[in-house]
């Protein structure tokens, strides 16, 4: 898990725990911000590749590192890519991550309101607007991509609905929308997060409202 915002001693760390609690590994220092290969400034999600490799977005501000670090199983730094501003394989708040079954890596980067795609090497592929601009991500076994979009608005990503979008990891299409259950939204709102069990069903967490979803197949 990411703890991105400071305080009290806390935040600005990955943490990785057992099934019942026990924490197994920390990368970062407690409440301490930094740009080097042991500090985060924001960290804002962290996914594991199949052999143990962990990837972290650093950077929940547009003024933060803006970068995805990779550590191995154990913690040891491999290597860092991104950096401010909006040409490819840069970053304006990279926000979430996830792999699909090839082993490439998406990230949501929100503020540039679109999604990146690079191999484990930081190789960037390609890159995608039409899933909007998106706080999470969750790719599911069957490479279908589930992204929530909490912030489009008239001056954030003009022209575009908030809600979740559903398409395919492979091809980029997006044949489903679940709009933003609020009708006239003042600030943050729809899922941020966004989840999805072996059954299909969807879950999306919503900060503005501080609310959990559920949403099933008809």
């Amino acid at each position: 898990v990411t703890d991105a915002r400071a305080g009290n001693g806390r935040g600005h760390q990955v943490t990785k725990f057992g099934a019942h609690g026990k924490v197994l590994l920390t990368l970062g220092e407690a409440g301490v911000a930094g740009s080097d290969t042991v500090h985060f400034d924001g960290p804002t999600d962290v996914v594991v590749a199949p052999n143990g490799d962990v990837f972290v977005s650093d950077g929940h501000e547009d003024t933060s590192n803006n970068r995805i670090l990779k550590f191995t199983r154990g913690g040891k730094f491999l290597k860092q890519w991104g950096g401010t501003g909006s040409s490819p394989g840069q970053f304006l708040v990279p926000h979430a991550l996830a792999l699909d079954s090839q082993g490439r890596l998406f990230v949501a980067d929100r503020d540039n309101n679109r999604v990146q795609i690079f191999d484990q090497d930081g190789k960037f592929l390609e890159e995608w607007t039409q899933f909007s601009r998106l706080s999470g991500i969750f790719i599911d076994r069957n490479d279908m991509l589930y992204g929530a979009d909490s912030e489009s608005s008239a001056t954030s990503n003009p022209g575009w609905k908030r809600g979740m979008r559903i398409g395919s990891a492979k091809d980029g299409k997006v044949p489903y929308f679940i709009p933003d259950p609020e009708q006239k939204p003042t600030g943050t709102s729809a899922a941020e997060g966004v989840a999805v069990d072996a059954a299909g069903n969807i879950y999306g967490a919503e900060v503005g409202p501080r609310a959990v979803k559920k949403y099933v197949k008809k």
